[in-house]
């Protein structure tokens, strides 16, 4: 007997905290006794024009939101959103009818994981937006979004939410692994060998290509809005007591369960290292080669707390960082010789597309009913079924 196989047709929907642009993945879902699948059917990514980008950028800043930009934010995000969900499909040659659902990160403007005082009451929060009816609306095609609200609601950080696919798809009998996405923000998901899906851990390591970005913008006078394939960071050298100075920031010594964002690690402390060192008289190369040992450092070592005790024989790295040389090459020099580091597309999954493929599984879960956080992750009380649903015409 053949064992049953389910599988169907979605669009995953992904906005990083470094505003590259809206990156949608048409995947097959198949699902039969032996698990979970996905394949990328197609992967597009849709660059934002400068305008809107500069105006959530704003949004992300406190001090510069309006409550009338973020509604109508909201709704512009939405509609873009389903714009390149509909260039997905078709380039895909797939039929819209085709696609069982559509499900959509949305884009953080806010991440406050830490509790507020608001009239009295602690209160930790989150906003992403893009709305999810504009996306059904333009599309005709259910979506699924504001993932990251229910995590929360149950006393979870909402963040990292990208672990729970990693130990469905990623985990190892004999040997464990070390999944690293490097966004705008640095996570890791360590999978140590056999593991349950208690024994998961995962956190926002610290900056990822955020600062590096801001730097590359500034040394090219704003011609650049990244490092391409790291070869200004490869000019220059690393000044060690600099470095030394920025891995005194706490947020490296917290414990896990942790996350950050654009609030900590964002523009504004960007442009801060930026003027530190020009009063240390960096060059603009040995600025941002500094910046990206940063990132290789604080990731290397959260890594190597792991090595031994997960039998970790594994480093796989997705996200944008993973296409710079210079990154990568760090990285690998703080760490064992006896572990591998690659892409992983080694391993069969896109390293530019697999947040967008992860965002389309946590939509297939939630419509199937089933619980889609990790509470050793995200620091949750309990699993719950995280998103919200907007039907399709």
């Amino acid at each position: 007997m053949h064992a049953e196989t389910d599988s169907c047709y979605a669009v995953g929907l992904m906005s990083g905290t470094s505003l590259d642009g809206i990156d949608a993945a048409v995947v097959k879902i198949t699902e039969n006794i032996e698990g979970i699948q996905l394949e990328l059917v197609h992967f597009a990514s849709f660059s934002y024009d400068s305008e809107v980008k500069k105006e959530i950028l704003s949004l992300c800043n406190p001090e510069t939101a309006s409550i009338q930009m973020v509604s109508g934010m909201n709704m512009l995000l939405g509609k873009r959103y389903g714009e390149a969900a509909n260039q997905a499909i078709q380039q895909s040659g797939l039929r819209h009818e085709e696609i069982s659902f559509i499900s959509s990160h949305g884009q953080t403007i806010f991440h406050q994981p830490d509790v507020l005082n608001i009239g009295g009451h602690a209160v930790a929060s989150t906003l992403q937006i893009g709305d999810i009816s504009v996306i059904a609306e333009e599309t005709g095609i259910t979506t699924v979004g504001d993932f990251r609200t229910r995590d929360m609601a149950a006393g979870g950080q909402g963040a990292p939410l990208v672990p729970y696919a990693d130990y469905l798809l990623f985990r190892e009998k004999t040997f464990g692994r070390i999944l690293v996405n490097i966004g705008g923000i640095c996570n890791i998901t360590v999978l140590p060998a056999n593991c349950k899906e208690e024994e998961v851990i995962a956190y926002d390591t610290g900056p990822g290509n955020m600062i590096i970005d801001y730097f590359a913008n500034r040394m090219t006078n704003e011609k650049l809005s990244y490092d391409k394939d790291g070869k200004l960071a490869a000019e220059g050298e690393v000044d060690s007591n600099w470095l030394d100075q920025l891995l005194k920031e706490p947020y490296y010594k917290e414990h896990p369960p942790k996350s950050t964002g654009r609030e900590l690690f964002g523009e504004a402390y960007a442009r801060e290292l930026w003027e530190e060192a020009a009063k240390r008289s960096l060059n603009p190369y040995d600025r941002i080669r500094t910046v990206t040992a940063l990132t290789a450092v604080t990731l290397a070592n959260e890594i190597n707390r792991h090595v031994e005790s997960g039998k970790i024989r594994e480093v796989l790295v997705s996200g944008g960082g993973s296409n710079n040389p210079t990154l990568m090459q760090e990285i690998k020099r703080g760490l064992p010789e006896n572990v591998r580091v690659h892409k992983t597309d080694d391993v069969g999954m896109s390293a530019d597309a697999k947040e967008a493929m992860v965002f389309a599984l946590l939509g297939y879960q939630f419509l199937k009913k089933r619980t889609n956080n990790l509470p050793s992750a995200t620091g949750a009380s309990r699993k719950v079924m995280m998103g919200k649903v907007a039907w399709g015409s």
